[in-house]
């Protein structure tokens, strides 16, 4: 008996259990799209990524996905959220947007959901609020179709509401664009998957009157080849 009291004394409780921690930190990059699409005379580059650290319920989340092309960054955003676990796969999200480009840059109070519903579709949905009485809504949706284990094609629909018109950034008031997407990736690695695929984006209302103004396209389809990771 003193044997069993000297041991306990000596090696705390989470030592006896080979030193676990049953809420670790954590982290993970994750690289979602970094393509090249084809739109005729130059071939953008555009990038969507998050990362997050924390543990099993509370953790900082980071978004950030733009368009590079002519020598310029044509398009950017940058969200920094806290995420907070509300139920099994699903996370309740609020913070702060910032809209670097176009310019005047925007900032926005974020608030919105992000999980896997039934029959694993994949949702990222949020409302933004922002200065002078701005207001905006985004819902996002992708699904995976796997062939094999390794290859799998990936379809996604986003569309993006506006409350108000914007003329300094061009953005329309109402359903401003729907974007399309249809990847298919080889998964070399989890971690590392080269992928082609398609994209398909389409400006409504009063944004597509302010693409015709500036002599830009309301509806565009583009080729693409890109990468996706994660670490």
């Amino acid at each position: 008996m003193k044997l069993i009291i000297l041991l306990v004394l000596l090696f705390p409780a989470t030592a006896l259990a080979g030193g676990m921690n049953d809420d670790p930190l954590l982290t993970k990059v994750m690289v979602n799209q970094l393509e090249f699409q084809d739109a005729g005379s130059n071939s953008p580059l555009a990038w969507d990524a998050e990362a997050w650290v924390g543990k099993d319920l509370n953790k900082l989340w980071l978004k950030t996905d733009g368009e590079y092309t002519n020598g310029r960054v044509q398009g950017a955003e940058l969200q920094a959220l806290y995420s907070r676990a509300i139920a099994p796969f699903w996370d309740a999200q609020m913070g702060w947007r910032r809209d670097i480009r176009p310019r005047p840059g925007r900032n926005w109070l974020t608030l919105g959901v992000k999980g896997l519903a039934p029959y694993y579709f994949d949702i990222d949905a949020a409302v933004f609020i922002g200065e002078s009485g701005r207001a905006a809504a985004r819902l996002k949706v992708e699904y995976d179709i796997l062939f094999t284990q390794r290859l799998i094609l990936t379809p996604e629909i986003e569309a993006n509401i506006y409350a108000k018109d914007d003329p300094e950034t061009a953005t329309g008031s109402g359903l401003a664009n729907i974007e399309t997407g249809l990847r298919l990736r080889y998964e070399i690695r989890r971690e590392f998957a080269p992928y082609i695929g398609l994209n398909w984006n389409r400006l409504y209302g009063q944004s597509a009157d302010y693409a015709r103004e500036e002599g830009a396209g309301v509806d565009n389809v583009r080729l693409l080849i890109g990468l996706r990771a994660w670490y």
